[in-house]
């Protein structure tokens, strides 16, 4: 089974956004970068767009594809597009760090949503496959835009069974 994600790599201030997420199978939340599962018939730059907006409840424009990230956990298969996107208000006001903190906006498996300073992007999110893919892009040394794992190290329950 192959399952498609898109992230999106909203950076402001030297900030990043980030989201905590909460999965049956894991007693404490992770954090991630906004986004999810790509609908049926859903381009990838349509699918964050519309998971930032459904996890944050922010606008979001999708910018350039930053890289290609891809793990296999038993017989599912994760691929995933981060891509760099800019985040505005119902206002069109760009978000500050300072306005964003706080609960989801969904009633998905969202907990919080947070502004993270770059140099705590480590320590918040504990997932390999997650973290190390997206800090090598942000310190701009990940070999062609692309990251792959054999094992991804984790297996994660997604809230609705549908994966």
């Amino acid at each position: 089974m192959i399952v498609h994600l898109a992230g999106g790599i909203a950076l402001h201030e030297g900030r990043l956004l980030l989201v905590a997420s909460h999965y049956p199978n894991q007693p404490q939340p992770l954090w991630n970068l906004p986004g999810g599962r790509q609908l049926p018939g859903e381009l990838l730059v349509e699918t964050v767009v519309r998971e930032v907006f459904e996890e944050t409840g922010l606008r979001a424009v999708a910018d350039e594809l930053a890289y290609v990230s891809e793990s296999y956990d038993g017989d599912r298969h994760y691929v995933t597009a981060a891509f760099l996107v800019s985040v505005r208000t119902a206002r069109s006001a760009v978000l500050s760090p300072s306005t964003s903190s706080g609960q989801a906006q969904s009633k998905d498996h969202v907990v919080t949503v947070e502004w993270v300073p770059l140099d705590e992007v480590r320590e918040r999110i504990v997932v390999a496959v997650v973290r190390d893919p997206l800090l090598a892009y942000l310190q701009g040394v990940l070999d062609r835009r692309y990251a792959g794992y054999h094992e991804a190290g984790i297996t994660i329950e997604w809230p609705d069974d549908s994966v």
